[in-house]
C-alpha cells in the first residue's frame, strides 16, 4: 500500500473516529461549563471548575446511586457467568434424551422481546416480596440464552476425548469443568463478564419497575431524576452527572477491548 493510501485511510478512521466520540466529548466540555455557556452554544468553557460535579453529587445520591448500580452488576454478571458457562457444560459433555432440542428451545428464548416477560417477572417478583430489594435486581438476569451460547460454542472446540480420558482415570464431571474446561475458555468468559456488566450497568426500565426507593436505585435512574428535578436546565451539573457515569463503562471497554472482540470471534467459529 503507498504512502498517500495509507495516510488517506488513517485520515478517515481519524475523522470517523471523532464523529463517533463527539458526543462524549462534547458532554465532557459541557460538565464543565455555567449554565449561560451552555445556552450560548460555546464548544469551550471559558473556565475549567469542578463546581457542576460538585453540585451533582450534592443534589442528589448519586454515590448511593453508583454503589448501587456497581452491586447490582457485579452480582448479575458472576450469576450469568455460574449459570451459562455449567448450563453449556451440561450441553455439550453430558449426554442425555432430548439435549439438543432442549438447546434450540433454550436458544429459542432470545427471539422473545425482554418487554413481554417483564409484566409476568414483575408480577413474580412482586408475590415473592422482593419489590425495593436487590434481589430483584440481580436473579431474575442470571440465566442468559445468549451467554450459554457463546460459551457452549466455545466448550465445543475442547475434544470429547479429553473428558473421556478424565471419566476414565476418575475425575470428576465438576472437577474437570474447574480445572481444563474454564481455564481454557477465559477469553469467552472475559467476553461475557464485559456484556453482563455493561448490559445491567445501563438497565433503566427494569430497575424502574421494580425500586422507589433511593437506597437500591441504580445510577440510571438518579441521572433521570436529576433531569426532572429543578436543576434541570443547569446542563452542566447533568452533564457531570452523566460523565461520572459513562466513565467506568467506557474505562472497561478499553481495558477489555481485545478480549471482548477475540471472545465473540471465538463463539462464532468452532
Amino acid at each position: 500500500m503507498s504512502a498517500a493510501k495509507k495516510f488517506l485511510m488513517y485520515a478517515l478512521l481519524i475523522l470517523a473516529a471523532l464523529l463517533m466520540m463527539f458526543p462524549i466529548i462534547y458532554a465532557f466540555l459541557i460538565s464543565f461549563m455555567q449554565g449561560g455557556e451552555v445556552l450560548q452554544g460555546k464548544l469551550l468553557p471559558e473556565k475549567v471548575t469542578l463546581d457542576n460535579y460538585t453540585a451533582a453529587f450534592e443534589k442528589v445520591p448519586l454515590l448511593q446511586f453508583l454503589w448501587n448500580s456497581f452491586f447490582v452488576s457485579v452480582i448479575v454478571m458472576i450469576g450469568q457467568l455460574a449459570v451459562s458457562s455449567l448450563a453449556a457444560f451440561a450441553f455439550v459433555f453430558i449426554p442425555f434424551k432430548g439435549r439438543n432440542l432442549l438447546f434450540m428451545v433454550f436458544i429459542s428464548t432470545m427471539m422473545i422481546p425482554w418487554e413481554a416477560t417483564m409484566v409476568p417477572n414483575f408480577l413474580t417478583v412482586q408475590k415473592l416480596g422482593w419489590i425495593n430489594e436487590y434481589s430483584s435486581l440481580t436473579i431474575p438476569f442470571f440465566a442468559l440464552a445468549f451467554g450459554t451460547f457463546l460459551l457452549r460454542q466455545q466448550f465445543k472446540t475442547i475434544p470429547l476425548e479429553l473428558y473421556e480420558a478424565s471419566q476414565v482415570a476418575g475425575i470428576s464431571r465438576f472437577l474437570f469443568f474447574w480445572r481444563v474446561v474454564l481455564p481454557v475458555s477465559k477469553t469467552s468468559l472475559i467476553t461475557l463478564g464485559i456484556y453482563s456488566f455493561l448490559t445491567t450497568w445501563n438497565m433503566y426500565l427494569w430497575p424502574l419497575l421494580v425500586t422507589n426507593n433511593e437506597k437500591v436505585r441504580t445510577v440510571q435512574i438518579g441521572l433521570k431524576q436529576m433531569q426532572s428535578q429543578e436543576i434541570s436546565s443547569q446542563w452542566g451539573v447533568v452533564m457531570a452527572a452523566a460523565v461520572v457515569v459513562i466513565l467506568p463503562t467506557l474505562v472497561l471497554l478499553f481495558v477489555g477491548q481485545k478480549h471482548f472482540q477475540k471472545g465473540l470471534a471465538q463463539g462464532a467459529i468452532k
